[in-house]
């Protein structure tokens, strides 16, 4: 057998298994899946010891083979971390059980009684980049959402992803469900990538995608199921000519560097230009000084000589890293205008004490989330009360947004007769 019958022959195995493991899930009680949640957060500080050992060997991997900065970030698990997926998981039980929710009922004229009822997805393929978190996450919200999960984590995450992969396995166990709830492809040959998009339509009901750009793109162009996910996160923070100065200082610094590699991150800084006299060099030299490289227009360069000029290219570039393109807009019209064309409908935030310019804002950008007076670091399911998420959806259809429990279920129509026939 070649090497590539045998890894067509073990997804093909997964997605049985999966297929079989979310029937058992569907009939499940919440109470017995959150039993396994409440494990499986156990199971994360026991063996706390373990995930760092293995998340080690990955973050020596990488350093070796000369990964960056913001993607070391990602990949890096500690102590607080490890006890923040326990936390979300614990967050996630604590959610209201959606399966079987009736979103809505009537009773037509003929007595027949129609009711919509929420329903798993069925088995979700996640395939990811780099933060073994996402482990933790996305079996837990499957598990909550009484989906089987089959999670393909990053090469470079992988040690990481197997200790927190035998977490959630442990707790599962424990409340009496199957192993195959939630697996790990077990190898790091992209061959399994190619069988989760296109050739496990038998099994996979939904893929979701979660990582840089060019993953995401070959997701959406190779699936042969539906997905949920998002090209990449181009997040502006325009800062009006109404801002308090040290409220956008404070917003600006946390949306760009309190963690560079993520999503939410700002990449692109508005300033108003009637506050250019006022708001453009302090928020400018507080970035620089913070470490941060700003790339700039002509009137942002003139700020400060660290001024890098920018590019077309700049306007259009997820960093992830401690870098951000700044320019002056005329107003909140001109900033709606550059997001439009520039943004990638992901995360925006407006900072004014003007609240009809900010409801102009929120009304006229057309991204999943839109902030006031907020950093878009915000942008996570945790934030968002919903425990954790997959990821931040950028689509226009079924989900939008962070991807939490409720994302993850779609709906059936329940109708009760006594007898009726259609003339």
């Amino acid at each position: 057998m070649t090497t590539d019958e045998a890894i067509a022959q073990t997804m093909q195995q997964l997605g049985h298994d999966a297929v079989a493991a979310q029937r058992v899930l569907s009939v499940s009680s919440g109470e017995q899946r959150n039993r396994a949640l409440h494990a499986i957060a156990a199971s994360l500080r026991r063996h706390r010891a373990a995930i760092l050992a293995a998340n080690e060997l990955d973050i020596n991997a990488a350093s070796g083979a000369g990964l960056g900065r913001a993607a070391l970030d990602r990949l890096q698990l500690d102590a607080a971390r490890v006890e923040a997926m326990a936390c979300g998981v614990e967050d996630i039980a604590a959610l209201p059980d959606p399966i079987g929710t009736v979103l809505a009922e009537w009773t037509r004229p003929n007595a027949l009684r129609f009711q919509r009822v929420r329903v798993p997805l069925g088995v979700i393929g996640i395939i990811y980049e780099s933060r073994p978190n996402v482990t933790c996450d996305a079996g837990a919200l499957c598990l909550k959402s009484a989906n089987a999960a089959i999670l393909r984590g990053g090469s470079e995450s992988y040690q990481s992803n197997v200790a927190i992969h035998a977490c959630l396995v442990e707790g599962v166990h424990a409340a009496g469900l199957p192993a195959a709830c939630i697996q790990l492809v077990p190898t790091i040959d992209r061959a399994a990538v190619g069988l989760m998009l296109a050739g496990m339509t038998d099994c996979i009901d939904v893929i979701v995608p979660r990582g840089g750009k060019s993953l995401v793109a070959r997701v959406q162009q190779e699936a042969r199921v539906p997905v949920i996910g998002h090209l990449e996160g181009i997040c502006h923070v325009y800062v009006d000519r109404a801002a308090n100065l040290e409220m956008a200082r404070s917003i600006v610094l946390n949306a760009k560097l309190r963690r560079t590699g993520v999503c939410g991150a700002a990449e692109t800084l508005l300033v108003d230009a009637a506050a250019g006299p006022t708001h453009l060099a302090p928020l400018v030299r507080e970035l620089l000084d913070a470490g941060c490289e700003v790339r700039g227009d002509a009137a942002t360069c003139a700020v400060d000589s660290r001024v890098v000029a920018a590019t077309e290219a700049d306007w259009h570039t997820e960093y992830l890293d401690a870098i951000i393109a700044v320019r002056l807009v005329n107003g909140v019209q001109g900033a709606i205008e550059h997001i439009a064309r520039y943004g990638s409908d992901h995360t925006d935030s407006i900072v004014t004490d003007d609240v009809a310019t900010a409801e102009t804002f929120l009304g006229r950008v057309d991204s999943a989330i839109v902030l006031h007076n907020a950093s878009t670091q915000f942008a996570d399911g945790g934030e968002f009360g919903m425990g954790a998420e997959i990821g931040i959806s950028t689509d226009r259809f079924h989900a939008r947004g962070p991807v939490g429990v409720e994302q993850l279920t779609s709906y059936k129509y329940v109708v009760r007769g006594s007898g009726q026939v259609r003339p």
